[in-house]
């Protein structure tokens, strides 16, 4: 009995251990599936990365895969083999009205920063920015290089949406805002308001830091927008040395040999700054690629206007350059990558696009919000990209933009005035420039014929376009925004020539070499109170007296500093005699709140004005 009942009471153990072991493995399996699917699911809703990699003055024809004969760019080749590519693509010719563009959607002649100085480079404050609309749909956002669309209050990129901002102000590294003496290497930047010292080659730098800033916000389990607006290959032509060598050895065995030397040497310079930029793009691939955020980031690569260079050795069967209204000024790259984004297989697309479709577009492939009466001026290409349309063929582009004031004064008709007949006009294969210029790009793409005599027809018709969208700029075109002074966001500020109304000074060099010119700030006044103005001819971190010459500069025999204010509640005018070694001259007023404009000069002895204070620190008690 005792065999038997043993074997029966363990066969019934059994069958209860079986039980309860796929009950076990049911739950566990349920448990595992019930995890899959919120794990899927989390994935799924999981909002893509942006990066958007602008370089600046790198035209269309700077890239081997797209024909330059000595540029050798292995990284963005390699990108453009992974993207859909729009082959028909403009900005403006001018990266202030591109960057303005693309960050907001809105043509530049409506937008307020439609040139690169001159008072017109500040980006309307009532409009929301690109980062505007990722910060509030809760990524990380920010921005690491050129902004170029205001260098205060409320302009600068940490008023317009961007929590993380290394940046540096104006057009250029080595501009006049710009922390004097920089030179792209081992520079001092603006982060987040305030100027701090950086180790390294200014791109590199700015690649590094936003890698961090895209590293962080993974761990943080944030998504991000990054803007990686590169200064380089923008003039001044500073490149690694070891680049410099490269290039130079790869041009003195090529067919470019013979250009005349001062050309030849800032082309060497200059390509070895875009093949600087091609190994950081490799770098941050690989990055992303090592950081698992390849599959699920938006990847895009453009250039902000034409080649610098592209006439003077290869311009990839364009005509014209930067500033240009030919081909060469506009048409520019744009590669788009997002692997998880079903976009199809990498590939060509036609048909016009520009700078201003890429925000729209962004907002639908991130399922972005936009306002009912957000009035983009730029449409979304997320259907072509999806595959689902063809860009519109009988869509049609107008680029305009302020052209530099390279006069000595001011006036109603200087050359920053946006004039109507300035603009071009895109449709299908035809190309109408200012009104008097007409060209097929299909029989003609080097431009070299004007057929605007044998085709009224066209004529008139494209007309007809440029007449709809004047219309809609008409009321806000040329109208200059105000730098804000006396708000508590930036106090005390720092105004420079770069912002002198229709007279373009924007450079260290026109600085140290003494250009007489001279204009007037457009300013408006956010607090009542007592302000100071000190006029300083070099900036303060130079200790430089106002008379000195530095940097093999111009000395001036200042004399006098003299100061106007006008707004809605009167006049001030003051005059000082100055010291020989006095580093600038302060005026103390009361303000009202409320629209001022400043005039400064410096005079000699003689009262023979030198120019006006190319820096102005102002501060409210």
């Amino acid at each position: 009995m005792m065999p038997g009942n043993y074997c029966v009471n363990m066969m019934h153990a059994n069958k209860r251990h079986m039980i309860r072991y796929h009950i076990n493995t049911l739950l566990i399996t349920g448990l595992l599936l019930v995890a899959t699917k919120v794990t899927c699911f989390a994935q799924a809703g999981q909002r893509p990365n942006v990066i958007v990699i602008m370089t600046d003055d790198q035209g269309y024809g700077e890239l081997s895969v797209h024909g330059n004969p000595v540029l050798k760019t292995p990284q963005l080749d390699k990108l453009h083999g992974e993207s859909v590519r729009f082959t028909d693509f403009h900005a403006a010719p001018m990266c202030t009205p591109t960057r303005s563009q693309l960050m907001t959607g809105i043509d530049a002649v409506k937008n307020g920063a439609s040139n690169v100085s001159s008072g017109r480079t500040l980006l309307r404050k009532d409009l929301k920015t690109m980062a505007d609309y990722f910060r509030e749909s809760n990524y990380n956002t920010g921005i690491f290089g050129k902004w170029h669309l205001g260098d205060n209050y409320p302009y600068r990129p940490e008023d317009r949406g961007f929590e993380e901002a290394l940046w540096f102000p104006s057009s250029h590294i080595s501009s006049v805002p710009d922390y004097w003496g920089n030179d792209y290497f081992d520079d001092v930047y603006i982060h987040n308001g305030k100027r701090e010292a950086y180790k390294g080659y200014c791109t590199d730098v700015f690649f590094d830091r936003a890698m961090n800033f895209m590293k962080k916000s993974a761990e943080d389990k944030k998504p991000f927008f990054v803007y990686l607006p590169t200064n380089t290959p923008h003039q001044p032509f500073y490149a690694k040395p070891e680049d410099v060598r490269e290039m130079e050895e790869v041009i003195e065995n090529s067919e470019f040999a013979s250009l005349e030397e001062d050309i030849k040497t800032k082309l060497i310079r200059y390509l070895a700054m875009i093949r600087n930029v091609d190994e950081n793009v490799g770098g941050l691939q690989k990055f992303l690629r090592k950081n698992k955020l390849d599959k699920n980031t938006i990847l895009i690569f453009l250039t902000d206007n034409g080649s610098t260079f592209g006439p003077e050795y290869y311009n990839a069967g364009m005509r014209g350059k930067k500033v240009q209204l030919y081909e060469g000024g506009h048409r520019v790259p744009f590669f788009i990558k997002w692997p998880e984004g079903r976009l199809g297989t990498p590939r060509d697309v036609e048909g016009l696009t520009q700078a201003q479709d890429i925000l729209p577009t962004l907002l639908d492939l991130c399922k972005i919000t936009r306002e009912k009466d957000a009035a983009f001026d730029g449409i979304s290409l997320a259907p072509v990209l999806r595959g689902k349309e063809d860009v519109d063929p009988e869509r049609v582009l107008w680029i305009n933009f302020s052209r530099m004031p390279f006069g000595d004064y001011p006036s109603p008709y200087a050359r920053s005035i946006i004039e109507k007949s300035d603009a071009a006009i895109l449709w299908k294969k035809w190309r109408l420039l200012n009104r008097r210029e007409l060209y097929n790009l299909a029989e003609d793409p080097l431009q070299q014929n004007n057929v605007i005599k044998q085709h009224p027809e066209i004529v008139r018709q494209m007309e007809t376009y440029l007449d709809k969208f004047w219309e809609g700029a008409k009321d806000v075109v040329n109208k200059p925004q105000r730098v804000i002074i006396g708000a508590p966001e930036e106090n005390p500020s720092l105004l420079t020539s770069c912002e002198w109304m229709d007279v373009f000074l924007d450079r260290q060099l026109q600085v140290a070499r003494g250009d007489n010119k001279n204009s007037y700030w457009l300013l408006d006044v956010a607090e009542a109170g007592r302000y100071t103005f000190e006029l300083r001819r070099w900036p303060e971190e130079t200790g430089a007296a106002l008379r000195q010459s530095i940097d093999s500069g111009k000395s001036f025999p200042i004399a006098y500093a003299k100061i106007f204010l006008k707004g809605e509640a009167g006049e001030f005018m003051r005059r000082k005699k100055v010291g020989q070694d006095d580093q600038g001259c302060t005026f103390t007023v009361d303000l009202e709140k409320g629209p001022v404009a400043l005039h400064t000069w410096f005079d000699d002895e003689n009262n023979n004005s030198l120019s006006g204070a190319y820096y102005v620190y102002v501060t409210r008690k």
